[in-house]
């Protein structure tokens, strides 16, 4: 069963509101394995809706679409599949009646005609009751393609979907499993985790597809299956999985989005009964964010100095004054005293230590833009490495906090 999701909304296109419908749309219905071939924004105009009405007929069996559901003149959907389908407008006693009653109750006041006229719906179409607000869904069909419009409200669209449209593609169609599996790697950009697992690759089962994301400093690895036998193609991209693993076992962190490396580290430090502080100067306590932003971090994750002008690192975390004029205040020995400082304050096992040029200037240093120093102290020493991220800033600041994450990772597999 193939899908295409339709956005209307002029917001949309030029650039007011982000689309994260289709998003969420996307991901309910491959859950249900209906796949996704397109996805579109258009505009609130009648010829544009039309064209792309006709554009999906008969070449996909779903169409959803999100928006032009309100009350005012600018929200023209439900006319313009009038229009399509041949079709009118007729009151729908139902909706009429939730319409009253959800203004009456929430609104404290009296219904009126633009209200009203949410009623309206087209007379072939098979309504889908919005619990949350007054535009109720439409499910119509022609030849052989549904179109399902609902309003472009998130949390009314997400109701509709969960509880009208999903319930409904699940009774009337018969449709294949569709099973995801993402492996999360470090450390090596893309062409070079291809050419590790190009042989095993090009061996993979015809109904199974590998997918790359990458990111830098870490690529994630999608399998995808499709089956209409579950078990089979359960096990099937299971053993894949287990076979890309034992390829890249030494870069790979975990599975899914829900095991990203800072939640794999936390959880690594609580399991040895480990604590960690941060001193940032070019990542800025984007170190620090991440490792918070897991639910009980507090856990191991002690605090974090963000020294970002070379005299709070002097006066805050001990970085002499001579290493810094003798070094360079971007240098491996500054960081090195970074990492020892902030571990000697907060009092941890580890601590992690940044300092570079993330540019687009120099700053208070000489060094080649893009350069980045990443101490880690450790109960038995102190790990430095220097690196250069190229350019430009936002490149140089996420390759600086996946290597400093890599780096204590794998130390801490060191002394497990």
């Amino acid at each position: 069963m193939k899908a295409a999701i339709v956005t209307i909304g002029d917001e949309i296109l030029i650039g007011q509101i982000v689309d994260t419908n289709s998003g969420f749309i996307a991901k309910e219905l491959d859950a249900v394995g209906v796949q996704v071939v397109e996805m579109l924004s258009i505009s609130d105009d009648k010829q544009q809706i039309l064209e792309t009405f006709e554009k999906f007929q008969n070449h996909v069996d779903l169409v959803v679409i999100t928006g032009g559901l309100g009350p005012t003149k600018d929200d023209i959907t439900k006319k313009t599949f009038c229009e399509y389908f041949d079709d009118v407008l007729i009151e729908n006693t139902s909706v009429l009646e939730h319409v009253k009653e959800l203004i009456e109750r929430v609104f404290k006041r009296p219904i009126t005609q633009m209200n009203k006229e949410q009623a309206l719906v087209p007379s072939k179409c098979h309504v889908l009751f919005n619990k949350y607000g007054t535009a109720p869904g439409m499910w119509m069909k022609k030849e052989d393609t549904v179109y399902v419009s609902l309003p472009g409200v998130p949390f009314e669209m997400k109701y509709l979907i969960e509880n009208e449209v999903v319930p409904k593609i699940v009774q009337e169609y018969k449709r294949p499993y569709i099973i995801h599996k993402t492996i999360q790697t470090y450390g090596q950009g893309e062409s070079l985790v291809a050419e590790r697992i190009e042989t095993w690759e090009n061996e993979l089962p015809q109904n199974i597809k590998l997918a790359y994301l990458p990111a830098p400093g870490r690529v994630k690895l999608r399998l995808t299956a499709r089956d209409f036998d579950r078990n089979y193609i359960e096990n099937l991209i299971n053993q894949k999985a287990s076979e890309l693993v034992s390829i890249l076992s030494d870069i790979v962190v975990g599975y899914d989005d829900n095991e990203p490396i800072e939640v794999v580290v936390g959880r690594e430090l609580s399991k040895i009964g480990r604590t960690l502080a941060t001193a940032e100067s070019c990542t800025g306590g984007k170190i620090a964010q991440m490792i918070t932003s897991v639910p009980g971090a507090s856990n191991y994750f002690r605090g974090s100095i963000v020294s970002y002008a070379t005299d709070v690192k002097v006066s805050v975390l001990n970085v002499s004054e001579d290493v810094i004029k003798t070094n360079s205040v971007v240098s491996k020995e500054v960081a090195k005293e970074m990492a020892l400082g902030v571990k000697n304050i907060m009092n941890t096992d580890y601590a992690l230590a940044t300092t570079g040029n993330a540019g687009p200037l120099k700053g208070d240093s000489d060094v080649e833009i893009g350069t980045v120093c990443i101490a880690l102290a450790t109960p038995y020493g102190v790990e430095v490495e220097e690196f250069n991220f190229g350019q430009p800033r936002e490149k140089v600041i996420d390759r600086a906090v996946v290597k400093a994450f890599e780096m204590l990772r794998k130390e801490i597999l060191k002394n497990v």
